[in-house]
């Protein structure tokens, strides 16, 4: 357990850190080549991916404890659903905060013209 905790923490801190570098672009040559791209897609799919495994997981829960809810206590069935309901809509706005933070960061990936400059510029052409 302390092993998989561990590689967490890690994969966290990689993803944020890649995510601040690639925002912390300067918009000149450097900051417009092509790792300030490749950080931000990684970051991106990094992000989208777990906020989807988080909510995903999330809401089974949800779901599950409603279930077993409706299944000891029939009559309550009507409010244990709406609750749950009004519970999974909350979770998954956790899902599309992530994703609008992800449409942010790809807005910000430069234009193409000066991301190729600066890879023929680092190639040496």
């Amino acid at each position: 357990m302390l092993k998989k905790n561990v590689v967490a923490v890690l994969a966290v801190v990689m993803v944020l850190g890649i995510a601040s570098m690639a925002m912390a672009g300067d918009g000149g040559a450097m900051g417009a080549g092509l790792w300030t791209f490749f950080g931000i897609a990684i970051a991106c799919g990094f992000a989208i991916g777990v906020a989807a495994l988080g909510t995903g997981l999330g809401m089974g829960h949800a779901i599950n404890g409603a279930l077993q809810g409706t299944a000891r206590n029939p009559e309550a069935g009507g409010k244990i659903m709406t609750t749950m309901i009004i519970g999974l809509a909350l979770i998954e706005s956790l899902c599309i905060y992530a994703l609008l933070i992800c449409f942010i960061m790809v807005f910000k990936i430069p234009d193409l013209k000066p991301m190729l400059d600066a890879i023929v510029k680092a190639i040496g052409g």
